[in-house]
Parts: structure tokens; sequence; C-alpha cells
């Protein structure tokens, strides 16, 4: 966290031993606390956080590898590097499959030496993470880039990201579900000078009200009945990093209150803590939601609206940018190939063209899930219409040939186009009238009426 000095449990029976190595981290600017043996450990683990654990394995009531095996089970995220003679080389081996990172060999060697193998405990900690970061990292990114490659929508939010990322302001990303908005909050974080400190994110409609605050904020031990052991919350896992607070809209109005003070003193307060917390995070938020619809209807605070609502990026559906579909669609083949072992050369023009003239409501995150589902059922090298899903295959096609058989009649080629828009809406929608109406941009009563009065047979043709 922002300045303060990291924390070092040292456990070992032997005090000669705990003073001689607390002296040497405390000038190193560490804080110490000390545990003769595995069970006070694990005592003080479950009452506050440590970065480090340093823990002979021989000890009396509890050794250090029982203790690893606590440690473990508790989901304790400390860096652990065990105590050992030469003699406990097999006892190292188990240490390490239980989680160290690194072991101090008895007799000790140099101050250097020590200092050596902690740094190197931490190295191989922010390697490790950093490799499960990097390889999401990568993947994203490219798919960024394709995704940016031929629309001028696209391009021009890359351009707001270049100039955004290195900024701190809140950035609010709107979009209908599946438009790539977390890709979005990657790509500004991979571009921003805190590329190397964590993105964390959080789904604030996909966790429980009474457990999404202490996700956020954390909370001590026995601030609430199932609290065994602190833990850090979000904010302080993503400190110097960015927060990706996603479906922001989803968030309860009672924790809208302290996440806009959070927002604004740059701190947090644990459950059950006394004090804050000082936390240096960038929020990125998205919603598939009108937060200007939510306001007036009392679900959205106004005050933490205009908090968040500083930069805002509207991620465009699918359909807006269609340009971007060949190129999307020849990505996945790529990438399904490789996953799943095929050689899948392309897909042919009608079947292109049914792919192109689809609404899709889900978005690219549909696209992608209709190319791999039509991949692993095909045995041909190229898509054709009939691999299609019955959505897509048997939508009926809009063409200038669809109303030339009215004339020139405004009316009549109205009504036509009308029912065929209708008809298409309501197949692309599985005859779901809500969301039918919604693609319209019609009333549900409108839609209902022009149903009955065209005579629309309903359901996927």
């Amino acid at each position: 966290m922002g300045g303060e000095r990291k924390k070092i449990l040292l456990v070992d029976d032997d005090p000669v031993i705990r003073e001689v190595l607390a002296a040497l981290f405390e000038g190193e600017q560490y804080e110490i606390e000390q545990a003769e043996n595995g069970q006070v450990a694990l005592q003080k683990v479950q009452d506050s956080f440590y970065d480090h654990i340093i823990t002979d394995l021989s000890m009396p009531v509890m050794g250090g590898l029982e203790l690893l095996e606590n440690l473990q089970k508790l989901g304790v995220e400390a860096i652990i590097t065990v105590i050992s003679a030469h003699s406990e080389l097999s006892s190292v081996s188990q240490a390490f499959k239980l989680g160290a990172c690194d072991f101090i060999a008895k007799p000790f060697g140099s101050d250097q030496e020590i200092l050596l193998t902690l740094r190197q405990a931490e190295e191989k900690s922010r390697l490790k993470k950093d490799n499960i970061r990097l390889q999401q990292e990568v993947e994203d990114k490219y798919i960024f880039s394709n995704i940016v490659a031929k629309s001028k929508v696209m391009a021009a939010i890359f351009s707001a990201i270049i100039k955004i990322a290195d900024y701190k302001t809140t950035v609010l990303i709107t979009g209908e579900s599946g438009t790539g908005k977390e890709l979005i909050a990657r790509a500004i974080h991979y571009n921003s000078a805190r590329k190397k400190a964590p993105l964390i994110d959080v789904n604030c409609g996909g966790i429980p009200e009474n457990l999404l605050e202490s996700e956020l904020f954390g909370y001590v031990k026995g601030a609430f009945t199932d609290a065994k052991r602190t833990k850090k919350g979000l904010f302080e896992e993503a400190d110097g990093g960015t927060l990706f607070l996603d479906e922001i809209g989803d968030m309860p109005l009672p924790l809208q209150v302290k996440l806009l003070r959070a927002l604004q003193e740059e701190e947090i307060r644990p459950l059950g803590q006394g004090q804050s917390t000082k936390v240096d995070v960038r929020i990125i938020a998205a919603t598939a939601k009108n937060l200007r619809d939510e306001l007036k209807e009392g679900r959205f605070r106004e005050d933490l609206f205009y908090r968040v609502n500083v930069l805002a990026l509207e991620v465009p559906p699918l359909r807006r940018r269609k340009e971007d579909i060949p190129l999307l669609i020849d990505f996945f083949i790529q990438k399904y190939n490789e996953r799943l072992g095929l050689h899948m050369k392309g897909v042919d023009g009608p079947c292109l063209k049914k792919l192109v003239d689809y609404r899709w409501p889900g978005n690219v995150r549909e696209l992608e899930n209709v190319v791999e589902r039509s991949m692993a059922l095909t045995d041909n090298e190229i898509l054709v219409v009939a691999d299609l899903p019955d959505e897509i295959r048997k939508l009926p096609a809009l063409a200038a040939a669809d109303f030339e058989e009215d004339g020139l009649s405004v009316k009549k080629n109205r009504i036509s186009m009308e029912k065929r828009l209708i008809t298409r809406a309501l197949a692309e929608t599985k005859g779901n009238r809500t969301k039918a109406a919604a693609v319209l941009e019609m009333s549900i009563p409108a839609l209902l009426y022009k149903i009955k009065e065209y005579q629309v047979e309903e359901g996927v043709k």
C-alpha cells in the first residue's frame, strides 16, 4: 500500500534466531512480528495480514510443515520462506509443494545472503502473479487490436484510450452486453503507467449485496460471524493499479455511498476496523444500463454518477460496426483452430452474408460463440449456411428485391417492409415480443397491433 512498510512474521522456537533476523529486517524498513511456534503464528495470521512469513521447519507444538498446510487451507497470500538445516532438505521439498517460495539455510550466511533470499522470494512471487496476468493481457490486447483494425468508430475509441490511459481520472465505459467493455478496460490499464501493477476486476451484479462490501473493502477478524481471519479487500489488492467495477449500475444504493467516499477521500475502511487506510487506485467502471435512467428511477446516486462519469466511452454494438464482422470471424476461426485442433479455412460468401446481416443482440460474445459452435459441429473445411444456428440460418433476408412486388406504392412497400422487419425481429429474439419491440424501437402495444394487422407468423422462419 502507498508508502507503508511490508510486514514480516518470524516463526521460530529459538528467541535468539528471531531477534537476529528481526534486527536485520527492521534495519531494512520491514515491520516485524514474532511467534514461537506454528500454533501462535496461525493465530496471528488470522488477526492480521503479513507480506512475508519466515518459518523454521522444526518446532514444538506445531512445526513448519503443519503450519504451511494450515496456511494453504486458509488461503493466506503471504510470501513464505522456510528456515532449514542441510539435513532437512526433504522437508524443504515438501515445503515447496505446500507453497513456500524459498529457504534460508542453517547456519545462516551473511546478512546480504539472507536479504537476497528474501528479495528472490518476493521476485518469484511477483513473477508468478505477473505470468498469470501476462497471458490474459497478451490475448486481450491481440483481440483488441483486431477489433479496431477496420471500423472507424472503434479506431476512435482506441485513439481515446491512448490519450486517457495515463490519467488517474475515473473512466465510465457504457455499451450493450457482449460489446467488449472489459476488453476496453484492460486496454486502458495495459497502455498506462500502471500496467505493471494489478488490474483487479469485480462484477458488482455478480456478488450478493451482503458480500460485496467485504469483497471491496476487506475485513478484520471478528468483523462478522464468518470472519475467521483478516482479509484484504479488492481496493487494497489493486493498490497502485486499477480497479475495474463491472456492471456498476447493479451496485446497491447503501454501498454506492461508501464507494463515493472511497473515491473522494482515496481511502477505505475495512469492516470492523476503526481507522481508514489510504489507497492509490485508478477506477474504471462499466455498465450495460443507462445510468441517467437509473438516476430518474432513484436506483443510482446522482453524486456517484458525476464522480464516475468523468471520461465516458461508449462501445457501439456490433450491428453498428458490421465492417468488423469479417475480421472478427477470421480471428475466431484462427483462435478455435488452435484450441480445437482444427484446420478450418474460412466461410463461404452466402454464410458470410448471413453473419453480416444478423443483428447480433449478444454482440461480439455471441459472434464468438456462433463461430466456435459451428466449427465444432461441421465436417467441412469452409463454413456454409447449413452450419449456422437456426436463428441465423433461417433469418429472412432484407434486400431491394423484397419490395419490388409492390411496385412504387409507398404505402404498400411500407407495410411490406414493416412486416418483414417485425418477422425478422421476432426471429432474432426467438419470439420474445418485449425484446423485439426494443429492437424495432416501438412500444409493445404498437408491435402487438401490427402483428395482428399484418398477420405476422411468429417464430423463427
